[in-house]
């Protein structure tokens, strides 16, 4: 191979770039405009829920999110501790302490038995619980029928990290709207991006035009500059929003692109004992990011002996989310924990899976696991 493989690039093309002439040509090239305000009623129409405010950034997003369902200096968030550390990192924006608990081993989500333990845990404590931010991992809902009964009996809000789910949907209902506020993330590895950006959904419109107010530098309505509290420059641009408007028309094509290639990644490995894909039988998802978890002990040989192979051919992956409770950053935070993070850590890959592969590409890679496969098991797999 001449091109690095790259794990999930940005898929763009005519369509947005489309989009970004118009909006340039319209002269709407300040922070706000029409593109804005349209962005914000797609994606709420899409996720379904009444309202929506567009950020610079899913961390944005979150920060908001979490000031908005009350959060408070001191307040304990539970928090999965597999995740992008973002989430953790926007708890601790709010003067809040993250408290991490352990994921379900067969999908990389929130282990919600776990979390419901933990929540008696801290009340029988007398810690004030300001919320759970349950994460949408690899483009997978959390198991929401399970986990809103929990945290409504515990009187805790749930603020919904969905910035890997957008698209993905639990029992026939859109990711980011299960809980009292979603967050959104449009990185540019996300399943759509607008180079960089974010997104607060929610059916509470005094939370949202609260996080608008905040992230627009709490500027107060007066023809002069009025302050009357610390806010945040957080809104996204008009120029990104159109970006993001072209994206969003693709979406559902982009995802079903990250299906086709999850399905042949699975056709490929199926024989191959130790060797499972990450939430495979969620047919909700999203698919953004394929990811397999190898059992040396049943396999024969390790996820980093794959990786390495790959990587001489010019394909990246990755491992999963480093658990927070392994992170520096985080290393007092208070830990519920089965050991489910770490063994998915240390066994879980994360595989080439955007949209914006080209066959020949996609070719390269299974060809290059088949190969692989073939080397250690002395015929060939597929």
């Amino acid at each position: 191979m001449t091109d690095t493989v790259h794990l999930s690039p940005p898929d763009v093309g005519p369509l947005e770039e489309s989009y970004l002439v118009a909006a340039l040509r319209s002269g709407w090239i300040a922070p706000v405009g029409p593109d804005l305000e349209a962005f914000e009623n797609e994606i709420a129409a899409r996720v379904g829920t009444r309202g929506a405010v567009a950020v610079n950034s899913g961390t944005a997003a979150l920060h908001l999110a979490l000031l908005g369902v009350g959060v408070k200096p001191g307040d304990a968030v539970v928090v999965p501790t597999l995740t992008f550390v973002a989430t953790a990192n926007a708890v601790r924006y709010t003067g809040a302490r993250p408290v991490f608990v352990d994921c379900d081993a067969r999908t990389g989500n929130v282990d919600v038995p776990l979390l419901t333990e933990l929540l008696h845990r801290l009340r029988a404590s007398g810690e004030r619980v300001g919320a759970v931010v349950p994460v949408d991992m690899f483009g997978s809902c959390v198991d929401y029928t399970a986990l809103l009964p929990a945290c409504r009996d515990a009187g805790v809000p749930v603020v919904e990290d969905s910035a890997e789910a957008l698209g993905a949907a639990h029992h026939g209902r859109a990711a980011g709207s299960f809980g009292r506020v979603g967050a959104l993330s449009f990185n540019g590895n996300k399943i759509m991006t607008t180079s960089g950006g974010g997104m607060l959904v929610s059916d509470d419109l005094p939370l949202l035009a609260r996080a608008r107010h905040l992230a627009t530098q709490a500027r107060e309505p007066a023809v002069h500059y009025e302050h009357r509290e610390t806010g945040y420059n957080y809104r996204l641009s008009n120029l990104l929003a159109a970006l993001g408007r072209a994206q969003l028309v693709r979406l559902d094509e982009m995802i079903g692109r990250r299906r086709q290639l999850r399905d042949r990644y699975a056709k490929l490995l199926a024989p191959v004992p130790g060797v499972d894909l990450v939430g495979a039988e969620d047919v909700e998802s999203n698919c953004w990011l394929t990811v397999i978890r190898v059992r040396p002990d049943r396999c024969g040989w390790r996820a980093a002996d794959l990786a390495a192979h790959l990587a001489a051919h010019d394909i990246e992956t990755r491992p999963v989310w480093k658990p927070m409770h392994r992170q520096p950053a985080f290393a007092d935070a208070e830990s519920l924990l089965t050991g489910a993070a770490d063994d998915l850590f240390a066994e879980g890959l994360t595989l080439p899976s955007g949209s914006a592969l080209t066959e020949r590409q996609i070719v390269a890679v299974l060809g290059a696991i088949d190969e692989f496969l073939a080397a250690r098991a002395g015929t060939t797999s597929a």
